[in-house]
């Protein structure tokens, strides 16, 4: 197939939409959240090295722009399906993997299948770079859901997701960035106006507290 194939595809992520077979207000691409993730991932990776911490900004882009490539093969799976259980997700990245190195045999070179292959790996592991990756991930993801309740939609779908994501976010309240989310910009989110306003903010507060007391 060669290379031709896989620019391609790239159009093919533009085709590609989050949370299917749900209604929304906003439909979003898997291509327009990896751009998105790449720029929340630059920002938080400014203010970590603005904390003094040394950012391998190569990894970080590389990480951020591919983290979701392999929802080509697999299409998207909603956050709450796909984390239910160690297991499950276990199962979810051996398909994207196994799908991923077939792809890439096929159409890459010889000469460069390793650098694809480790370009489309999951990217989020225990470097800094991947934590970043973790983090702004989950804050678009955050946005993503808000703009849903914002504008009123009843599907509780995305208040789970909007949950689950904050919860993972301040699983790392240790890194100077997420504390510049939690303190600088969360809180402008919470003051946008839009229905059921309280009760999220409600929520959210309880989801920190309860965090802050492990």
């Amino acid at each position: 197939m060669g290379v031709h194939q896989y620019f391609k595809s790239l159009s093919d992520l533009e085709k590609i939409f989050r949370c299917p077979g749900k209604f929304k207000f906003q439909e979003h691409s898997v291509a327009s959240h990896s751009f998105k993730v790449t720029k929340i991932a630059q920002f938080f990776g400014n203010v970590e090295e603005h904390a003094g911490n040394e950012v391998n900004w190569r990894s970080l882009y590389e990480k951020a722009l591919n983290h979701d490539y392999p929802e080509l093969f697999t299409g998207d799976i909603k956050t709450p399906v796909k984390y239910s259980s160690k297991e499950l997700h276990q199962l979810f990245r051996q398909v994207e993997e196994e799908m991923t190195k077939n792809f890439v045999v096929g159409v890459f070179p010889k000469e460069y299948r390793q650098i694809y292959l480790n370009l489309f790996k999951e990217g989020k592991d225990d470097t800094l770079e991947g934590k970043i990756l973790s983090v702004a991930d989950k804050v678009d993801l955050l946005y993503e859901s808000f703009g849903e309740i914002q504008k009123g939609n009843p599907e509780p779908l995305f208040q789970e997701i909007y949950e689950e994501s904050l919860r993972t976010i301040l699983h790392f309240s240790e890194m100077a960035s997420v504390r510049y989310f939690l303190k600088s910009i969360l809180p402008d989110l919470l003051s946008e106006r839009f229905i059921e306003h309280s009760e999220l903010r409600a929520i959210t507060n309880e989801i920190i507290e309860n965090e802050f007391r492990k």
